[in-house]
């Protein structure tokens, strides 16, 4: 059994696919854990939903956290937040991936997946979350912040908190060769997020995926059709 994770997908749902079939080849014995942010800024926001819904029907162990944009896009079809959350292109791709006009026409299915996300999970070694935890908080209120556990963007570790685990999370795009060297160093916590959805920087444009036995890194490159987006 291999337990991989990854994390921000946004809407690269041909690169996505690949990753899984091609270079992780996925068993049902296997585990995959994806840590937010499916939908948004990407050319196929409904693929990538679509195939994530699938996997477990066809037998894979896949369990998905919540991200912020998928927070986003939920509170849109919802009338909880923002009707329009991003720039004119990412409202429009995603959109038009669900042949829809505006978000609260996105199908009911959708939506309750997206509901229906938790914000963290705990492993026996690792805790995975999307975005961190406001370590400055007492424990209780820390776990609790969900928020902040999808949105933050800086916060200082406190290995204390984890009950020896190692802290696994994504949200805030990272050179590819930084998340290599902090997963070369082994670091207590590490961010996979390489910003695969930037196809225009060579130093993002990449799912990174890793390994919890091997504690190997993959880095698979955007392989999505052109799609307008801005160079982070």
């Amino acid at each position: 059994m291999a337990r991989f994770v990854t994390t921000d997908i946004h809407g690269c749902a041909a690169t996505l696919r690949h990753l899984v079939e091609n270079v992780l080849r996925l068993r049902p014995t296997d585990e995959l854990y994806l840590l937010g942010d499916y939908v948004n800024k990407g050319p196929d926001t409904k693929g990538v939903l679509d195939y994530l819904m699938q996997l477990p029907q066809q037998g894979y162990q896949v369990l998905c956290l919540r991200g912020n944009h998928d927070q986003d896009l939920l509170d849109a079809a919802t009338g909880q937040g923002e009707v329009k959350w991003a720039s004119d292109p990412d409202y429009h791709l995603t959109l038009q991936s669900f042949g829809v006009a505006q978000p609260s026409d996105i199908p009911a299915e959708y939506l309750r997946w997206l509901a229906a996300l938790p914000f963290q999970h705990d492993l026996p070694d690792y805790t995975l979350v999307h975005a961190g935890f406001d370590f400055r908080q007492p424990p209780d209120k820390m776990r609790a912040d969900h928020h902040t556990m999808m949105t933050i963007k800086q916060f200082t570790f406190d290995a204390s908190r984890m009950q020896g685990r190692r802290l696994l999370h994504g949200h805030v795009p990272t050179p590819t060769a930084e998340v290599e060297r902090h997963v070369r160093h082994q670091q207590e916590s590490i961010g996979l997020d390489t910003g695969c959805v930037y196809r225009h920087n060579p130093e993002l444009a990449h799912l990174a995926v890793l390994e919890l036995e091997s504690f190997q890194l993959t880095l698979q490159p955007n392989l999505e059709n052109p799609y307008p987006i801005a160079v982070r």
